[in-house]
């Protein structure tokens, strides 16, 4: 079998995560912060753990700055959702996931304005675009880091800038990057990050939160669930510091200790080897498929412009019967269809029929990328 969603969730998962979790279940069990005992202690270290290697990954100085979710969309709820009143604007872009866009959609008939910045067909856009978008009401700007569909790569850097010379919180969605580029918050002019823990953290899902930038107050950003924290037990209203504002409930303890493992291991590894593996099979992909007839790839087509994901079409075949003859005929799994994301596929121009997307992994081989392509070209030539 040859995996290739590794967009959707990666696999296989690292050894090390699988006994981490077991390791988890068997000896300690118990929840962090809400005992004294040892094995309640043990769960906090882990959970820990889990902090310091994200914080590590995303150059966060402060490891108590990383606040833990059940996933990415929980996380960019938190924000969106906090920042977001009746009469505010809020910018954000044409290849944005349903994870932003419902969030906004919902909050636009409470009151909320959006502008979108356009995208074009390849997915990318001039970040300049930006500063006409800006209005006295913005109160956040909200951009996607790379596509799910097309893999583009935005100018997250240069957005970040046009945001902090106004003063204007910048989140970004880096469901698709966290764990497979170098990223560093400073750097980026990130204020707030959501990351996931199933995709390229290599981590199980149920796991995923926010990177909160040092300079970012966020005395200013209600909490999205409220509840018991083990912490300030004698009030009974939300604590007011990190992580815990954030933390209510009982946390997925068991995927955090996955999600520790996984983490030392995407650094053990190193970003940028992930990254120059993953750069190397896009490329591939992207070569041979543009040689068959009839295959219409989509973005780019630069694997230095985007991430590990290359979207395809074979005229006149549905997305979903090529899937279904990858899956049944050659035991390749992928993902068709529209991603969740329908205003990327309006902007790629593929909104009528979807795309099949083939996303390639840290434990993809040239030889799975090289079946690949040949069963695409039996496809593709098969009613030719």
């Amino acid at each position: 079998m040859i995996y290739l969603d590794n967009a959707a969730t990666s696999w296989p998962k690292p050894d090390c995560v699988n006994e981490a979790m077991t390791r988890f279940l068997r000896d300690v069990g118990a929840s962090p912060g809400r005992s004294a005992h040892r094995l309640a202690n043990d769960a906090e270290r882990i959970r820990f753990d889990a902090r310091e290697g994200i914080a590590a990954l995303l150059g966060v100085s402060d490891p108590l700055r990383i606040v833990f979710t059940l996933n990415a969309t929980s996380a960019l709820n938190i924000v969106i959702q906090g920042l977001l009143s009746p009469g505010a604007h809020v910018v954000t872009t044409g290849i944005e996931h349903n994870a932003v866009l419902r969030p906004l959609r919902m909050l636009e008939q409470r009151g909320v304005s959006i502008s979108i910045a356009p995208c074009d067909r390849d997915g990318g856009m001039d970040a300049a675009v930006v500063d006409d978008l800006i209005r006295a009401e913005t109160r956040l700007i909200v951009a996607n880091h790379a596509s799910n569909v097309s893999g583009t790569l935005l100018p997250i850097r240069q957005i970040g800038e046009r945001a902090r010379a106004r003063g204007i919180p910048f989140l970004v969605d880096a469901a698709q990057t966290a764990g497979s580029l170098p990223i560093n918050l400073d750097a980026e002019n990130i204020d707030v990050l959501a990351f996931t823990g199933h995709k390229s953290l290599l981590g199980p899902t149920g796991t995923g939160g926010l990177a909160i930038h040092d300079d970012v107050d966020v005395g200013c950003l209600p909490p999205l669930i409220c509840g018991g924290t083990g912490s300030r037990s004698e009030q009974q209203v939300q604590p007011d510091f990190l992580p815990d504002k954030y933390e209510g409930g009982t946390p997925n303890s068991v995927g955090l200790a996955g999600l520790a493992a996984s983490v030392r291991y995407v650094l053990d590894r190193g970003v940028e080897t992930i990254r120059a593996h993953e750069k190397r099979l896009t490329g591939r992909l992207i070569e041979g498929l543009g040689r068959i007839p009839r295959i219409t790839v989509v973005g780019p087509g630069d694997p230095v412009r985007q991430t590990a994901i290359v979207s395809f079409m074979i005229e006149g075949q549905s997305c979903s019967d090529v899937a279904l003859a990858l899956d049944e005929q050659f035991e390749i799994m992928c993902r068709p269809g529209l991603h969740c994301a329908p205003l990327a596929h309006s902007s790629l121009g593929t909104l009528h029929d979807g795309t099949v997307r083939f996303a390639p992994g840290p434990h993809t081989t040239e030889g799975d990328i090289d079946q690949a392509i040949a069963a695409v070209e039996r496809l593709a030539g098969a009613d030719a």
